[in-house]
């Protein structure tokens, strides 16, 4: 009985303790943002900087990662890479958040809907993910296969992040009609294809039904219609303005301004390095370097642009992982075999003709918009943009080359640039080569001994004059006996002969 007693005077005693104790205020969780411009071309480039300054705002402690996003599109390839890379990756380890500066639009569209919040400056744009190929109609079997495979990006994004299918796919394809309905049960609107409207009256108002997209239409939406229809979450007029709606939504206090990485210069080098339209350039006017540098006797200026620009081409490739050491080793095979035909080997066969083909193998490799660890085909038809500008180089090429052979040597200023070829004829001036008093002139028939050997090209002494000389068919020894068998401007040709 005392025991009793003494439990309940002990509970009287304590209870206004926990009465009166104070309330304990929670603190709002502290929380880090990042910025990430988005901005230009999307290419690969792209891709590989977002990714390092991810990784950099990660480092940093950031909780949110926000693209800020001002884009007319770009490479498709490039916009799914980054699209996986936000969706498995990066939004695993924070929050991303896409805020819309300027405008979205087609693989500008892809990269935003990837992130987990889209939000959306007044008055900027979102949509327009058609595919395109340039110089051509993409129809029927064609374009299904194009639009099929960007349609599947958008519904993982839809899927991964809770935006409205439907009407993300109507950014891709014009032959879907698209209807907002509304479910009387939840209150809420819902997006369907024509196709997949459901039919229960019960729960959904089928007769206030809106037609959103209309066929052979594709979705572009404004600011204001995107928050309409649930794919913006909000509308704001400013980058510090989204990041207050995100810290109300989510019940956070951002512990300072946001940290804004923008692109190194390097980075930003590379980019323009690997520009469709800048690559272009490089490989025309490499090519140029290479046929004048055939034209012309010796090693000189236009070999070592060619050497510039193809090393610019590999390397700016390197930089941005889209090429690979055997792409850089076939060229550099290639180049070797080719040397070899020149320099080496009398007459063209065998080992020009390959050293030829691992140079085009080399080029299309680099050229071709593929991972390194894919084969060096084009994947995607409809996002051949890179791959037709830098035709289109080729084709450059080749009318310049046409123009140089035809008239630079023979008109204006820059006739020295390429050498105009001597007039063949049976007789050479060879007073060049003969000691001083020397005259004398060399014809075919004339034998005289070589005194270098000549592998196929050496030197040769007729009389007291020495001169170049190239053979013709076998290597022939130093101090074998040769006779003159043709002349071709500065070209003298010549065989053995019996001793």
């Amino acid at each position: 009985m005392r025991t009793k007693l003494l439990l309940i005077l002990l509970c009287v005693v304590s209870y206004p303790v926990y009465a009166l104790e104070p309330n304990i205020p929670v603190e709002t969780p502290r929380t880090t943002a990042a910025v990430i411009t988005c901005s230009g071309l999307i290419d690969d480039g792209l891709f590989s900087s977002i990714k390092r300054r991810a990784n950099t705002a990660l480092d940093m402690g950031a909780d949110y990662i926000i693209l800020e996003v001002g884009t007319y599109g770009g490479l498709v390839k490039s916009a799914d890479d980054i699209s996986k890379y936000l969706i498995l990756e990066l939004s695993q380890k924070a929050r991303t958040v896409a805020y819309i500066n300027t405008e979205a639009i087609s693989a500008g569209a892809m990269v935003s809907v990837s992130c987990q919040d889209i939000i959306m400056r007044k008055n900027t744009t979102i949509g327009d993910c058609a595919p395109i190929q340039m110089g051509e109609k993409l129809e029927g079997v064609e374009r299904e296969k194009a639009e099929s495979f960007i349609r599947a990006t958008f519904q993982r994004a839809a899927q991964a992040n809770n935006y409205p299918e439907a009407l993300l796919e109507a950014m891709v394809s014009r032959h879907k009609k698209v209807w907002r309905v509304q479910n009387t049960k939840t209150k809420l609107y819902e997006f369907y294809e024509e196709e997949k409207l459901p039919n229960d009256t019960k729960v959904y108002d089928l007769k206030d039904k809106e037609l959103i997209v209309s066929e052979n239409e594709i979705l572009t939406l404004t600011a204001q219609k995107a928050n309409e229809y649930g794919i913006a979450r909000a509308v704001v007029s400013d980058i510090d303005e989204a990041i207050a709606f995100l810290a109300k939504r989510d019940n956070v206090a951002f512990s300072s301004p946001p940290i804004r990485l923008e692109p190194n210069w390097s980075e930003q080098l590379v980019r323009m390095l690997n520009h469709p339209s800048v690559s272009g350039i490089l490989f025309m006017i490499a090519m140029l370097g290479v046929y004048i540098e055939l034209k012309t006797p010796g090693i000189g200026l236009p070999g070592l642009v060619a050497v510039v620009c193809f090393a610019i081409l590999f390397g700016s490739r390197f930089l941005t992982g889209m090429a690979t050491w055997w792409e850089v080793a076939v060229f550099a095979i290639g180049i070797t075999l080719l040397a070899v035909e020149i320099f080496v080997i009398p007459g063209f066969g065998v080992t020009g003709v390959l050293g030829i083909l691992f140079i085009l193998i080399s080029l299309f490799a680099i050229l071709v918009p593929n991972r390194p660890d894919e084969l060096p085909w084009p994947r995607y038809d409809f996002d051949d943009v890179q791959w037709r500008i830098l035709s289109n180089g080729a084709w450059g090429f080749a009318v310049l080359a046409y123009i140089l052979a035809k008239f630079l040597p023979k008109r204006g200023p820059l006739t020295g640039l390429v050498l105009e070829p001597a007039l063949a004829g049976p007789k050479m001036e060879a007073d060049m080569t003969a000691p001083p008093g020397r005259t004398g002139e060399l014809k075919t028939g004339d034998t005289g001994v070589a005194i270098t050997k000549l592998r196929p090209a050496g030197q040769a002494r007729f009389d007291s004059a020495v001169v170049d000389v190239v053979a013709e068919g076998e290597f022939i020894e130093k101090g074998r006996k040769i006779k003159i068998m043709q002349i071709q401007g500065n070209k003298v040709v010549v065989r053995k002969t019996e001793e």
